[in-house]
């Protein structure tokens, strides 16, 4: 049973940042100072977790544009279990009031965010040398 909640606490703030180290940094190779940026303080961070451990994690931040998505991180062991799919429909459900969400995902994960209704808008871009697509949650979908 996987439980995806707002993180409260240090302890699991750390937890969040020892799973995207390890994901991005770690697996992806990207700086600790692209990973660990200016919005940490400001960003509200979830952390998913599956029988009491700490396995995925995802933050949002309200920006000029509308809240954008980020950071989704799922540990090696735990993927395809329905981690992402569950902080993806838990950031998407605490924020169906808000106008516009978004998120740049890695070109290689887009097929997956397609399934929560996210569309492509303009031209791959690279972030940390890794190529993305900006996508736009479709309410009209829903």
């Amino acid at each position: 049973m996987i439980n995806v909640k707002y993180i409260e606490t240090e302890n699991e703030y750390n937890s969040a940042l020892s799973i995207r180290k390890e994901v991005f940094i770690e697996e992806q190779n990207v700086s600790i100072e692209e990973e660990i940026d200016e919005y940490e303080k400001i960003a509200t961070h979830i952390l998913a977790l599956e029988n009491s451990k700490a396995v995925g994690t995802a933050r949002w931040r309200y920006t000029d544009d509308g809240v954008k998505l980020e950071r989704f991180a799922v540990l090696e062991p735990y993927r395809s279990h329905g981690v992402g799919r569950a902080l993806v429909e838990f950031a998407v459900d605490e924020l169906r009031e808000e106008n516009l969400l978004y998120l740049n995902a890695q070109k290689y994960v887009i097929p997956f965010y397609r399934k929560f209704n996210f569309e492509e808008i303009g031209d791959i871009f690279y972030e940390a040398e890794i190529p993305h697509k900006k996508m736009v949650y479709n309410k009209e979908i829903v």
